[in-house]
């Protein structure tokens, strides 16, 4: 773990509910276990939540509320004069800021910007108080399970693209001489979450933001495991008798679609992602 120094005021926007500095203005992305805290927070049902406070099938959070003093609209969960309504529910975003956090070579490194920490303009103040370490600092947003959650959904976003592997290399898709699917996976590695949220419908929307598990878990790790397998159970019953190359075209499309869209639910260079993927199916032999 990481030792850079933080100020504790630097933490204070999270855990002080009149504070709210960061939540204005932000774009605060949401896993499928992230959506349902929040909604169990809010004491309605995940897909109330969704449909009320989120935009593109429920992977971002809505910023509509009242403008601060730069014309930042407020977290639709931001009360005035009071803070976050949900904050015991909050995301990993929330519970990071103003740190970002990236995962390469299977380790977590946290980053932040600027030169010197703490640099946030608007918390001046932080400046007068104690240092706390980064891990001090995770500890005290109670930030683990969100970790967990986000590692667990990238496993699961390559599960979900796998499949699509499969659809194309594995069926003789790609050998049929079929150069539309990576044009396609490319167009939707670029695409705007809006398109990509229509292209991929509202049946998968739901399957992949709303899956049904009906029994309450609060272990991310074994909610999102039963995720996991739902999406696969889904995928066998929607492509698993198709033959001709249209409906595997059509397939494989549909389904990385829904594994770039998580990917850009979990926050990831989903351009990025997609172009990795491109270049994997065409070193196996599938052609663009």
């Amino acid at each position: 773990m990481q030792t850079t120094k933080l100020s504790a005021k630097s933490i204070l926007p999270l855990t002080c509910s009149r504070s709210g500095s960061c939540c204005f203005g932000k774009a605060v992305m949401l896993n499928p276990w992230e959506l349902l805290c929040f909604s169990k927070e809010k004491k309605i049902t995940t897909r109330e939540f969704r449909d009320l406070y989120t935009d593109f099938g429920g992977i971002r959070l809505i910023f509509n509320g009242k403008p601060d003093k730069k014309g930042q609209n407020a977290c639709s969960q931001y009360v005035d004069g009071f803070g976050c309504s949900v904050h015991l529910g909050r995301p990993l975003a929330c519970r990071l800021y103003p740190l970002g956090r990236q995962i390469q070579f299977n380790k977590a490194e946290y980053i932040y910007e600027g030169k010197t920490f703490p640099c946030l303009t608007d918390c001046a103040e932080v400046l007068d108080l104690p240092k706390l370490s980064v891990g001090k600092y995770l500890e005290g947003q109670k930030a683990g399970a969100f970790e967990n959650a986000q590692d667990e959904y990238l496993v699961v976003m390559q599960n979900i693209a796998d499949i699509a592997f499969e659809l194309l290399l594995d069926t003789g898709l790609a050998t049929s001489g079929d150069t539309k699917t990576l044009a396609i996976w490319r167009t939707m590695g670029n695409e705007l979450p809006e398109i990509l949220t229509e292209r991929i419908g509202a049946v998968w929307i739901d399957y992949l933001m709303l899956p049904e598990i009906t029994d309450e878990v609060k272990n991310p790790k074994i909610f999102i495991q039963k995720h996991n397998n739902f999406l696969l159970l889904k995928a066998q019953e929607a492509f698993g008798s198709i033959q001709t190359t249209d409906e595997l075209h059509e397939a494989c499309v549909l389904i990385m679609g829904v594994a770039l869209h998580l990917s850009r639910g979990l926050g990831a260079d989903t351009k990025g992602i997609a172009e990795h993927w491109i270049e994997t199916a065409k070193s196996h032999g599938a052609l663009e």
